[in-house]
């Protein structure tokens, strides 16, 4: 596992993926890199996938 905790945004609806809350709803557990997430991972609000998030940083 990466220890990246860098933020991503989706640059179509602005949900923000957060590695220390993980994306419960869809069993990522928290701690869990964005580089982590597995490749057919999609935002949870508009079910894009990972190519249109892009990197905030630790906010």
């Amino acid at each position: 596992m990466s220890k990246n905790q860098d933020k991503y945004r989706c640059e179509v609806c602005g949900y923000e993926y957060d590695p220390a809350i993980g994306d419960p709803e869809n069993d990522i557990e928290p701690g869990t890199a964005f580089e982590d997430l597995p490749d057919d991972w999609l935002c949870p609000l508009c079910h894009v996938g990972k190519e249109r998030f892009v990197n905030i940083g630790v906010e």
